[in-house]
């Protein structure tokens, strides 16, 4: 790799990784393509469902080579996937695939758009998931996404007439969009939106087609007059790398997705076919469109001095065009068109931010701090080149802290300065604002219209610079973030955030009583303050005790916790229901658990969910106590296993051997094993042996794509992408007397009742003779799959595959879950019973 290539790739991922609240420290191209940007008045709305939907490809194009204005349209933010990084799925998940979205963006030049629906998981059909969203609400959504950013054309990753074909979120948001391109210029549509924005009609509409909708084949010999295609390969010299490499970057982004990859070069074709609009001329979308200055009245005058910069920028002295970009600013304030002059703004400010070579910062000494409590403010100011500029002041908001300072700014001298204040008591806390509060299984709530869409929480606190440059005044606003450092990775950024000065948690979010006897669980209480005293109690159902009623908390330190233990009683007969801990601190009431996660990908964020577990008292029966756990994608059996009695140790594949199997009673291998990891196919014969000799070994489900084992089973078997993604789809028994349903615990109807998400995934649609299919389901308007539950009988012992969403029910507490579990645990214990009853 060339040199410039290389440390152009360090410095973007490292930025990306680690840094999205770093100041911006742009080199002169970098410079120079923000005014090529700016110099182009025209955008490109993407719309998708999820993230990872998006073609990075044809964005990063947009953005990079055509120079407009483009934004992805996420439906949703990913909380039904699954998480291949770690623990979080469902509203954690959501957040981090958020973050990672923002990250991929970072690296393409687009900007992220939201929706409020929730993604709640495969869907099969766009008729079941707009039964499950508002699709009123969705579509409002769409119009408003598309009234406020103004595209002049909107591409879709979908098709809106293949229904059935792809995920019914795919579909879905094709379907949106294209209705949502009839709605946008009429007034009277969701006229309240107009109150924030104004109508809009975008220009036409295309739909990303490709080869992989028809086949290679038959895409070569498709009619393409439709279509316009681009070169999606180009090369950017400025930055040292291609279009698709720039593109693999972003799209790997998606970690917690499997989406790290191999970037690519060289040129490769992208289409797009024309659905709806003005029918464009040739291989140019923006035909008919007006992108230079003169789109907009006042324009013409403002780009003589814009594209004057543009065509003679000096590469090595940058500062020398601020004059000629605050009289370009001037003339932009006078401007009617209020969307091209409230964007064209922000560009501006930021180019004439970087031409001055100023470095801003304003960073909290601390990460976090809650109301009526102190926070210590730092400011760093700093111009790196030869520009006129004085600081006039600076003031913190929402504080309405100010420091009026008439510096005058020299080359290269770095000017300190500190605030210190008191955080107001009606200060809101910083957490994702889509979960503040309890939404649908189809959407979130957020009763705030100004922000529906937007990415993220504003930040907290702001700092806002008044500089006079060459005799103007402009403000510069800047987030207040947390600068630190660690001995093994040198500077960081993150967030700082406004939290509670109390938070609470119970260990366990769910808590399995198999029988009825009395349980100690635990409540940690985080201090968001110095001096934290008060007192918890833990809330509960009526037919549940808890003892005792309240416990004192003392913490002396901010973010220490207490650990507090209670007695959790349970009732005589199968129960469930809800617990949460309660902090009194004086005249507050705090429920909320402060989560944090932190990945090196992504920012560092701070969640605050309702601290709550759900308790159930099952009546369940078992055989067989050690169990051995081979951890796949990240899933929380072990743990739910654990809770009902089992002993369960985690191995890694490389410590697998006879010897070692032989100490359990069963193996378990978790969710996607065969996917991501490659040493345990070397391992099979091995745990096929321990079967043979009388173990029992469930394997939950894979993907046929990038499965890692050329022999899943014993027998053959093979995988397919049926799945039922009604949880509540009716189950049949196809094998009612087999004893996984009979022992030790009676299944029955009711055990499947009050499952989440789905039945299942990735059923097998093949098998040999040798399985023992157990349990049929569909969706609606389907044929039965009959592959989610297969047992066969492998010498001594029993081998199992399932795709029942084991790991989705057991962390929501089904109770049906556990009790299924438990007798594909205890196969093959029956006749130990009936043994022993001989023998005695």
């Amino acid at each position: 790799m060339q040199r410039p290539i290389a440390l152009f790739i360090v410095s973007l991922l490292s930025f990306t990784f680690l840094n999205a609240q770093k100041p911006k420290t742009p080199s002169s191209s970098q410079i120079y393509e923000s005014i090529q940007k700016l110099n182009f008045l025209g955008s490109v709305l993407y719309v998708a469902a999820h993230p990872d939907d998006e073609n990075t490809r044809l964005i990063s194009y947009m953005s990079n080579q055509v120079k407009a204005r483009t934004a992805y349209l996420s439906l949703t933010r990913g909380d039904g996937g699954q998480n291949l990084i770690g623990p979080e799925i469902r509203e954690l998940l959501g957040v981090i695939r958020t973050q990672e979205l923002l990250a991929a963006r970072r690296v393409d030049g687009g900007e992220q758009i939201f929706s409020r629906a929730n993604d709640f998981g495969y869907s099969k059909h766009p008729e079941e998931t707009f039964s499950i969203w508002d699709k009123e609400q969705v579509l409002s959504d769409v119009v408003l996404a598309i009234r406020k950013f103004k595209p002049d054309v909107i591409i879709n990753r979908f098709d809106h007439r293949t229904p059935g074909r792809t995920h019914g979120h795919h579909t879905a948001s094709a379907m949106l969009s294209l209705e949502a391109f009839d709605m946008v210029a009429d007034a009277s549509v969701y006229p309240d939106q107009l109150k924030q924005t104004s109508i809009w009609q975008p220009k036409r509409l295309f739909y990303n087609t490709s080869w992989w909708r028809y086949g290679r084949e038959a895409f070569e010999k498709l009619d393409k007059s439709n279509m316009i295609k681009f070169d999606i390969g180009v090369y950017y010299p400025l930055k040292g790398l291609s279009n698709n490499e720039l593109a693999s970057i972003a799209s790997s982004q998606h970690l917690c997705q499997g989406f790290g990859r191999l970037s690519q070069r060289g040129t490769q074709q992208e289409y797009i076919e024309f659905i709806k609009g003005e029918v464009p001329e040739g291989d140019n979308i923006f035909s008919g469109i007006d992108t230079s200055w003169s789109r907009i009245k006042g324009g013409k005058a403002i780009g003589a001095i814009l594209y004057e910069v543009e065509n003679n920028f000096n590469f090595k002295n940058p500062s020398k065009h601020v004059p000629q970009l605050i009289e370009a600013y001037k003339l932009l304030q006078d401007v009617e068109d209020d969307h091209w002059k409230t964007q064209k703004t922000k560009e501006l400010k930021a180019i004439i931010e970087m031409c001055a070579g100023l470095y801003l910062e304003a960073s909290a000494s601390i990460p976090t701090v809650s109301a009526k409590n102190d926070i210590e403010i730092n400011i760093e100011v700093l111009k790196r080149s030869n520009a006129k500029a004085k600081l006039k002041n600076i003031r913190i908001s929402p504080l309405d802290q100010i420091q009026n300072t008439d510096l005058s700014l020299e080359s290269n001298k770095k000017h300190t300065f500190s605030f210190s204040s008191i955080i107001p008591t009606d200060m809101k806390t910083t957490s994702p604002y889509w979960l503040n509060k309890k939404g649908t299984k189809g959407m979130y709530q957020v009763d705030d219209e100004t922000i529906i869409g937007t990415p993220e929480t504003q930040r907290a606190l702001q700092a806002n610079f008044v500089v006079d440059l060459d005799g103007y005044i402009i403000h510069f606003e800047k987030d207040v973030i947390h600068r630190y450092s660690k001995p093994d990775k040198g500077e960081l950024y993150r967030p700082f955030e406004i939290i509670p000065e109390a938070s609470a948690k119970i260990s366990e979010k769910v808590i399995i009583f198999e029988n009825d006897k009395q349980r100690d669980i635990t409540v940690v209480v985080k201090a968001g303050k110095d001096n934290l005293e008060g007192h918890v109690e833990v809330c509960h159902p009526d037919d549940w005790n808890v003892y005792p009623k309240n416990q004192k908390v003392s913490i002396k330190h901010k973010d220490e916790e207490q650990t507090l233990v209670f007695t959790v009683i349970p009732p005589k007969n199968q129960s469930e229901g809800l617990i949460g801990p309660i902090v009194h601190i004086g005249d507050h009431d705090y429920t909320r658990e402060l989560v944090e996660i932190k990945y090196d990908h992504i920012p560092f964020q701070t969640v605050l969910l309702p601290s709550e577990s759900k308790v159930v008292r099952l009546d369940i029966k078992k055989r067989g106590e050690n169990i051995a756990y081979i951890q796949g994608a990240g899933d929380v059996v072990p743990e739910s296993l654990q809770q009902i009695g089992y002993n369960v140790r985690v191995i890694k594949p490389e410590d697998i051997t006879a010897e070692l199997l032989s100490r359990f009673d069963a193996v378990v291998v978790g969710i996607r094993a065969y996917n991501t990891i490659d040493d345990l196919s070397f391992k099979q014969q091995t745990l096929f042996d321990f079967v043979a000799d009388g173990g029992n070994m469930i394997v939950q489900y894979n993907t046929a794509y990038r499965l890692k084992a050329e022999q899943l089973a014993p027998y053959q078997i093979k995988l397919s992408r049926e799945r039922v993604t009604d949880e509540n789809a009716e189950v049949r028994f196809l094998n009612p007397e087999h004893p996984v349903l009979n022992f030790p615990n009676k299944i029955t109807q009711q055990d499947f009742e009050g499952w989440t998400q789905e039945r299942g995934l990735y059923f097998p649609n093949q098998w040999g003779p040798e399985f023992t299919p157990i349990l049929s389901m569909n969706d609606k308007n389907e044929t039965p799959k009959d592959g989610s539950l297969l047992v066969a009988k492998h010498g001594k012992g029993h081998y199992i595959y399932t795709g029942l969403s084991f790991f989705r029910e057991f962390p929501e507490g089904v109770s049906g879950a556990y009790r299924l579990f438990a007798n594909m645990l205890s196969l093959g214990k029956e006749d130990l019973k009936l043994e022993a009853k001989l023998n005695d």
